[in-house]
């Protein structure tokens, strides 16, 4: 069976980007603070060791997208005391990141957020790395209803919600399970991984699928890659 080629740059007018360990590196971690609060989150509740908590939390995360959405639908949980306690975090490691704003807003067209954590979580990113100005909205698992990447009736909301077409936007990510529905939509696929020279704290799953058919790109690095995209002959 022959090979599809990837899909191209030309025509994109709708750039849209996951956020956590995609607009940042991965090997900043901050997602492990988050991680670490996810895990207490759920020893607390469920009255179980932390090492409990810890399988339980990576279960559903693998099963339903996020751990949240497996804490609501098992125990009951509310939205809002999970992401108001996940979130309490320091976005210090963070720091501005202005050549990567300059490549983001070189872009034609719209620039939007799609991701499974708060709008409060975004712009606290955002802010720090100084970019936020760069983006129309951010479509956070409020807007989504609760629903996760990578349920299909997430992207849809985001598309119908935004008057996304997708065939003319580009989706990017960390993780390749979340591209598989964008790319079914028509969106041309851009997988951001880890750079190599860094440690990283991630699941093995996490880290697959860089050479999967739904990935039509994958890049180490996300402003050399956003700088190429952009210039005037690409």
């Amino acid at each position: 069976m022959m090979q599809t080629p990837p899909r191209l740059f030309t025509g994109i007018d709708t750039w849209v980007f996951d956020l956590d360990n995609t607009l940042y590196p991965h090997h900043v971690n901050l997602w492990q603070q988050v991680d670490a609060r996810i895990g207490q989150f759920v020893s607390a509740w469920l009255k179980v060791t932390p090492e409990q908590a810890r399988a339980i939390q990576k279960d559903y995360y693998r099963r339903y997208g996020t751990t949240m959405r497996g804490m609501m639908t098992e125990h009951g949980v509310r939205a809002d005391d999970y992401l108001a306690y996940v979130h309490q975090i320091d976005h210090s490691p963070l720091e501005p990141n202005p050549t990567m704003g300059a490549a983001i807003a070189r872009l034609p067209g719209r620039k939007l957020i799609l991701t499974n954590g708060s709008t409060d979580h975004a712009a606290a990113v955002l802010g720090r790395l100084g970019i936020g100005d760069h983006f129309e909205a951010v479509f956070d698992i409020i807007a989504a209803e609760l629903e996760p990447k990578p349920a299909p009736q997430t992207y849809q909301k985001f598309l119908r919600d935004h008057g996304v077409n997708p065939a003319s936007s580009a989706m990017f990510e960390d993780l390749a399970r979340n591209l598989v529905v964008p790319h079914q939509l028509g969106m041309t696929t851009v997988l951001v991984v880890p750079d190599g020279s860094q440690e990283v704290v991630r699941e093995d799953w996490e880290l697959e699928g860089r050479e999967a058919t739904h990935v039509d790109h994958v890049t180490d690095d996300l402003t050399g890659f956003l700088e190429k995209v952009g210039s005037p002959e690409r």
